[in-house]
């Protein structure tokens, strides 16, 4: 009797309930695959989102090359990739390169909509419009060990702030950037003289300090000194032993200086800068017996967005919006697609 029960149990598990049990399991499994492709599609949709932007307007540009004449027309995040790496080392922070991809795409519209070449909207030249360099050109520069993953980031920065740029009422702003502020920006004003822009005010930036690009010295004879003058100013004549002959006169709000005097002719800052080949006009004098030494803060005319100071506020936990709003006042983010 107790092996005929046994039996019959056997016989209802296997004809009924394991049946049961293996379809549920079935179901259970089908619903996490689906679930699982449901995630995976979402992750790849969002990724998609993150990196495609259909550019209405200025998606491709024209480029002039300075050196070869050249007019080429190139996708205008394809020449961001140039631009960044060549403006920006790719060493640094992911923020502060988006930071500069944005401001490069702000600075590009703006040349775009205020046209200075006849038949380019941008050339490659830094000292006209913003530096540029090719792919190909940008790779040979980098360590073979860094090269993939330095251009990895390039496109990184670009890609995923595609469209994005920094407008001061609805418009396009001039987006100057430079390396090294020393410690706080500049008005355009005490720069290129004209007009002062409200985007574009004197703000500190905290942790340059670190930087190469922080701190330089320049020294000259007093032989050499009068030649670097005679350059501009023929006439120019200095009685060395006379402590009033080489003097800063002026500060500019930004600390720079502003005016400074050599002997028979008062100069600019900015002047004295060109002449002698300095990093900046924040400068300050050191006379001895028989030479002059300069001992420069920063690097760059100081206008607009430090390079360095969006590394450092990059690496205290800034992201780029942060840093863009840090040293451009009262601007907005917008997509290019609003203009």
């Amino acid at each position: 009797m107790k092996k005929f029960l046994l039996y019959f149990f056997a016989f209802i598990f296997i004809c009924f309930l394991l049946p049961a049990l293996l379809t549920k399991q079935d179901i259970q499994a089908s619903v996490n695959k689906e679930e699982e492709t449901q995630i995976d599609e979402t992750e790849t949709t969002t990724e998609t989102e993150e990196t495609t932007y259909e550019y209405q307007k200025y998606g491709t540009i024209k480029l002039l090359h300075q050196a070869t004449g050249e007019v080429e027309e190139i996708q205008l995040d394809t020449y961001l990739y140039g631009v960044v790496s060549a403006e920006m080392p790719a060493s640094y922070e992911l923020e502060a390169l988006k930071a500069q991809a944005v401001v490069a795409r702000t600075y590009t519209v703006y040349k775009i909509q205020n046209k200075k070449h006849e038949n380019a909207d941008i050339c490659d030249d830094s000292t006209c419009c913003q530096a540029w360099i090719s792919k190909e050109d940008r790779l040979a520069r980098w360590e073979e060990s860094v090269r993939e993953s330095n251009w990895q980031k390039i496109e990184q920065c670009v890609n995923e702030t595609k469209g994005k740029i920094i407008t001061y009422n609805n418009e396009p702003i001039n987006a100057f950037f430079h390396s090294n502020s020393g410690g706080t920006t500049e008005l355009p004003v005490n720069v290129w003289g004209g007009s002062d822009l409200p985007y574009l005010q004197i703000v500190e930036t905290v942790g340059e300090e670190g930087y190469s690009q922080y701190a330089s010295e320049v020294e000259f004879s007093n032989e050499e000194l009068i030649e670097k003058l005679k350059t501009k100013y023929e006439d120019i004549q200095i009685n060395f032993e006379n402590s009033e002959d080489i003097k800063i006169l002026e500060y500019t709000d930004g600390n720079r200086v502003k005016t400074v005097k050599f002997g028979n002719h008062e100069i600019s800052g900015v002047e004295a800068r060109t002449i002698f080949g300095l990093k900046s006009a924040n400068f300050e004098i050191m006379k001895e017996a028989d030479k002059i030494t300069f001992s420069v803060k920063g690097y760059g005319h100081g206008v607009g967005m430090s390079q360095t100071g969006a590394d450092s506020m990059a690496k205290q936990g800034s992201n780029y919006e942060d840093i863009i709003h840090h040293f451009y006042t009262g601007v907005e983010i917008k997509e290019i697609n609003s203009l």
